[in-house]
């Protein structure tokens, strides 16, 4: 299967939302990141419809049919009777003006192959040959039996989809023409790649709309009314078997949504549904509900309404074929997939945190159902540990609990009315609190100034590393005060340095006595050698004077 639906890598957030809305569950996540898994997706297009982030893209024709158009050919438009839901008051008339401007040589409804495939739909009923019919118009209906449902293929119609019997149609009055099919489908995109001969592209209804733009074409309302056109019913719920004559053996169904066709196959699988032709549609509201209307058309009753006014009451002339040129094989698709033993799932289980059966909450958070589903898809290599939002909470959790109450740093919490919301081992410890319940939801200046605290509200701007000493509790302490704007939070982080702060005034006091015993021993060594200057200034005179007398005495003689 070609990848006509994909994921952009750098838009995945991480939501599982796709996955939680998949039917099959072919998403496979590893990495932080989605993938479709292509061998598994039935292309209903439900994960483009519902990601929040815009991470699924949808493989555009566009050039394609570009290309058809510039080879010369005539290339016709198939147009899905969907449309009038899609383009309010926009006819098939307004639509094949706007659309020849493109370059197209005509526009018809695929109404008409409605129209033969509803017929031939009829014909097999009558012959009343086999016990169930499913009807094989919606591609993802087809896919979801032919990978997962494989046993009940000999129950699926084997003729063509509306969409490839009127290519088959177009192609038979002009056999040098190509058709482009135009609709709310992802899935017609691969039915056109598979089965050669038919449709030669697909466009979606938003590939039309950027083109248009980008051609500056505008649509006008133009509203053609014809009583030969009551296939215009088929993009409704039930809209198959308002077109249809009913054989009375038969009871008739009508199914849509994927999740209900999967219920619908495994009563049939069971042996429960006898004598019935059921008309399956993998989009609620069928194509009106398509994945590209839906992203943007999310008025059900209205959009039917228009359908419905649209609709006339009788069938399109049609030539039909032989019996033989609308026959469609479809084969078992293999996915190839081995299931975990029970002791392998119980593994997984246990690395996921739930060891008991009450452990497996099956929130559906990480997308599966049940634990043991996501287990199994964790097998499978399709899913992560890490998607289990409780598992990966408690953890957290636990792991925040141990730094917060094995920290040797105070942490104090409280919310911006300055009520305590928190507080750890080691700030009780610091402020002599014997009990957490004692201080919660109390106001922080039962046991902290709030000053502070205000300023920081007040200023958005947090304080770190301010020593203040804690008189009551005699404390120094280094405070940090951290506002969180996110959550209305403000963090208080003790460290307690009382004994950073005695070491620090011991030390001041040793060099405070030190210093004072250093100016003592000075003044005294300055007394001292001042009494010796003295004395030896005496001495010198004396000595002076005795040495004068000699000289004199001698000089005398």
């Amino acid at each position: 299967m070609s990848d006509f639906l994909t994921l952009k890598k750098s838009n995945c957030k991480n939501c599982y939302k796709c996955i939680r809305f998949c039917p099959v569950k072919s998403i496979r996540f590893s990495a932080n990141q989605a993938h479709i898994i292509g061998n598994e997706c039935i292309l209903c297009g439900h994960c483009f419809v519902v990601c929040p982030q815009n991470a699924k893209e949808i493989k555009s024709e566009v050039e394609k049919a570009k290309v058809l158009i510039s080879s010369g050919a005539p290339v016709y438009v198939s147009l899905a009777p969907s449309f009038i839901a899609n383009y309010d008051g926009v006819g098939i008339n307004g639509m094949r003006s706007a659309l020849k401007q493109l370059g197209f040589a005509e526009v018809e409804e695929t109404a008409i192959g409605a129209t033969i495939v509803k017929t031939e739909y009829e014909k097999m009923l009558e012959k009343e040959e086999r016990d169930v019919v499913i009807s094989s118009c919606c591609h993802a209906v087809n896919l979801l039996i032919q990978k997962y449902f494989p046993n009940e293929l000999k129950y699926l119609a084997n003729i063509l989809s509306p969409m490839q019997a009127h290519a088959h149609d177009i192609k038979r009055r002009v056999p040098e023409a190509k058709v482009v099919f135009i609709g709310p489908c992802v899935a017609k995109k691969d039915e056109a790649d598979y089965y050669d001969g038919y449709a030669d592209a697909v466009l979606t209804f938003e590939e039309l709309a950027e083109w248009m733009r980008a051609a500056r074409v505008e649509l006008k309302p133009d509203m053609d009314e014809t009583e030969k056109s009551r296939a215009r019913f088929f993009p409704t719920t039930g809209g198959v078997l308002k077109t249809m004559k009913k054989v009375p053996n038969y009871t008739y169904l009508a199914i849509d949504g994927t999740d209900n066709c999967i219920a619908a196959l495994k009563d049939i699988e069971s042996g429960k549904i006898h004598r019935c032709f059921i008309e399956m549609s993998s989009c609620a509201g069928s194509c009106i509900g398509g994945p590209v209307m839906e992203k943007y058309h999310r008025m059900p009753v209205m959009d039917y309404a228009a359908v419905a006014k649209y609709a006339g009451e009788k069938d399109f002339d049609v030539t039909m074929p032989e019996d033989i040129e609308l026959v469609k094989n479809m084969v078992a698709i293999e996915r190839k997939i081995v299931p975990p033993t029970e002791t392998q799932i119980e593994e997984i289980l246990k690395k996921m945190g739930k060891f008991r059966t009450e452990d497996e909450l099956n929130c559906g958070s990480c997308g599966y159902n049940t634990c043991r589903e996501k287990a199994a898809a964790i097998f499978e290599g399709k899913a992560e540990i890490s998607m289990c939002l409780p598992f990966l909470k408690d953890k957290a959790e636990s792991f925040s609990d141990c730094i917060v109450n094995n920290t040797p740093n105070g942490l104090i919490v409280v919310n911006d009315n300055l009520e305590v919301q928190q507080i750890n081992a080691s700030a009780r410890k610091i402020m002599n609190i014997r009990y957490s319940s004692d201080v919660l939801g109390e106001s922080v200046n039962r046991i902290l100034d709030e000053d502070v605290f205000n300023k920081v509200l007040k200023t958005k701007r947090s304080v770190r590393n301010k020593r203040t000493y804690l008189a009551e509790y005699k404390k120094h302490v280094e405070l940090s005060i951290i506002y969180d704007d996110n959550y209305h939070l403000l963090v208080c982080i003790m460290r307690d340095i009382t004994d950073e702060e005695n070491e620090r005034e011991k030390k001041e006091s040793i060099s405070r006595q030190t210093v004072e015993v250093a100016d003592k021993v000075v003044d005294k060594q300055m007394r001292i050698v001042q009494e010796i200057a003295s004395l030896l200034g005496e001495t010198a005179a004396e000595t002076k004077i005795a040495l004068t007398k000699l000289k004199e005495s001698i000089e005398n003689e």
